[in-house]
């Protein structure tokens, strides 16, 4: 069964180290949640908002050894009036024997604001 771990944090400015940084922070905590390795996965999406022009965060999982075959796309989030900034939003797609509802969705910062239904992961 492929599954989706849905994930989002904001960064505090639009600087590469520190958009790079905040991504591999976000994964991690992606990966610690889901108890998520990269043979596990099947692709990964990243999306960013328009202000976050330093640097593409897929290059955070790209550098990673063990992420380095898995299929990354790196998009720009849609600039809709009122939307969150500074955002970069990760959709792994995960082959795990999870149930949809045992997934645990990631989202940090300011972040946390998308989806107050779900629980919360510590920053």
């Amino acid at each position: 069964m492929i599954r989706g771990v849905r994930g989002a944090t904001t960064v505090e400015k639009n600087e590469e180290e520190h958009i790079l940084e905040c991504t591999r922070h976000l994964l991690q905590k992606m990966i610690e949640a889901n108890e998520i390795e990269a043979e596990m996965v099947a692709s990964a999406f990243i999306s960013s908002t328009s202000d976050l022009t330093a640097a593409f965060p897929a290059k955070a999982i790209r550098e990673s050894e063990d992420w380095r075959c898995v299929p990354v796309m790196c998009v720009q989030e849609l600039e809709v009036e009122g939307s969150l900034k500074r955002c970069i939003r990760i959709m792994i797609h995960l082959n795990t024997s999870k149930k949809q509802s045992d997934i645990v969705h990631v989202y940090l910062n300011e972040a946390k604001i998308l989806r107050p239904d779900l629980p919360k992961v510590e920053n």
